[in-house]
């Protein structure tokens, strides 16, 4: 790391990723450090705080368009961004600019120097990147609320330095298991850990293992709960390729007919999550949400890169599903499209459950391409094919650990009946969605 400070927007994402050689720290005391320094920027802000296997990135945007439609300055952090940097740290929308980047950053640099000669060590990407929005949001934006998605688990996330006003967690799902555990239940008590006491929880949680854990600490903390299925429902009236509808009911209200045009069973579910997490703010808050806003919000709602067309002819569809929950996710909605041939093109990271994640979604895949996203902890063609071979030997699968090679062979064989799916490391469907849009507007 370099001493001194950033002039461009260009200097300070490169200085930002020149730390990701210290890789995943977890722990909480080098935030600590950094916002006692900076004079606690986080106890100035308003968060919802939003942690889960899956379904994260959706639940921030549902919950911040409703709340933008109702006329609130909306912040929301999410990771990883899918086209470029900056993406992570918006308000309505837009980005946090070059400037206001640069100006952040530079309140950082000197911290981060410091801690790199201190016991604790020197901040991980992550935590500077954590930092700078929690100082942008408190000292430059001023949003009414901030939607503060979860990196990596919960207890021991660099985002686990504020104090929420509601708690969220989507679900609970294996993935990241080198640094959250090997079971359900330790998974589950890493991402009990963003609730804070007396801070009310909405769960969309269905394990019940896991249910039981957040549960247990939800009580300990005297934190109210709003569980799914057991305090607010939903009924499907129609699930298509076009999106979604259904009825909602929770304790303080009823709404039929909300209509979303994200794809797929399971946005239904994060949609009925995000309701619930809206009306907490409504009643215990005094949000003032109108049911106009409620209806638009949902129905305007849109996250890149999950379950996205991005072509008719033949059809192609991306989506981030990194771990095994979404691929049983992606085999669901995929049962709504209708097509001839699926042609499926795969990039994961080695550290993912591969096993599980492949046994998944083989059964909807007719031709299977394996690639490599470029990225440092990309899982090898040859590895991922001997772990699908180990499930079905039978599955003809194409090694191309070039990704831009890999997806020009699944588009030039499809027929224009055919459907290309591309799926795996949301880092690869982040080059992958640039890439087909360049190409889209080259033609």
């Amino acid at each position: 790391m370099g001493l001194g400070k950033v002039r461009t927007k260009e200097e300070a994402i490169e200085w930002i990723h020149s730390l990701k050689t210290l890789g995943i720290k977890p722990g909480l005391d080098r935030m600590e450090w950094m916002l006692e320094r900076l004079d606690h920027p986080e106890r100035r802000v308003k968060f919802v705080h939003v942690a889960g296997t899956n379904g994260k990135g959706s639940t921030v945007s549902f919950i911040s368009q409703v709340l933008r439609k109702s006329g609130y300055k909306v912040g929301t952090f999410t990771s990883p961004y899918l086209i470029e940097f900056t993406n992570r740290i918006q308000v309505n929308g837009k980005d946090i600019s070059g400037e206001d980047l640069v100006k952040t950053l530079n309140q950082v640099i000197p911290l981060a120097e410091e801690l790199s000669h201190l016991e604790l060590g020197a901040p991980t990407e992550f935590e500077v990147v954590t930092a700078i929005a929690i100082q942008y949001f408190a000292t430059i934006a001023y949003p009414d609320v901030v939607v503060w998605e979860t990196g990596l688990g919960g207890r021991l996330d660099s985002t686990n330095v504020v104090h929420p006003i509601v708690s969220v967690i989507t679900n609970v799902g294996y993935d990241h298991m080198n640094l959250l555990g090997d079971t359900i239940k330790e998974i589950a008590w890493e991402k009990a850990g963003i609730i804070k006491p007396g801070v009310p929880v909405i769960s969309g949680v269905e394990d019940e293992e896991a249910l039981q854990v957040i549960k247990e600490m939800a009580a300990s903390k005297k934190a109210p709960i709003y569980q799914l299925n057991e305090h607010f429902t939903f009924t499907a009236n129609k699930i298509n390729q076009e999106g979604s509808s259904f009825d909602f009911t929770d304790p303080f209200l009823t709404m039929p007919e909300i209509q979303i045009r994200m794809l797929g069973p399971h946005q239904v579910k994060n949609a009925a999550v995000s309701l619930m997490a809206l009306d907490v703010l409504r009643q215990f808050y005094a949000f003032y949400i109108d049911e106009e806003a409620f209806y638009s919000g949902m129905k305007s709602t849109f996250w890149p890169g999950r379950l996205e067309v991005l072509s008719e002819q033949p059809k192609i569809v991306i989506d981030g599903a990194h771990n095994p929950e979404g691929a049983k996710s992606l085999a669901e909605t995929i049962s709504l499209f209708s097509y001839q041939r699926c042609i499926m093109v795969t990039g994961i990271l080695a550290d993912k459950a591969i096993s599980n994640f492949y046994q998944a979604i083989l059964p909807i895949a007719d031709l299977l391409i394996v690639t490599e996203p470029d990225f440092p902890r990309a899982a090898k063609t040859e590895d991922v094919r001997n772990k699908i071979h180990s499930i079905d030997q039978q599955k003809e699968v194409i090694e191309i650990s070039n990704w831009q090679q890999a997806v020009d062979r699944a588009i030039q064989m499809a027929d224009p009946d055919d459907l290309v799916i591309i799926t795996g490391s949301l880092y690869m469907i982040s080059d992958v969605r640039r890439f087909l849009l360049n190409e889209r507007e080259k033609n």
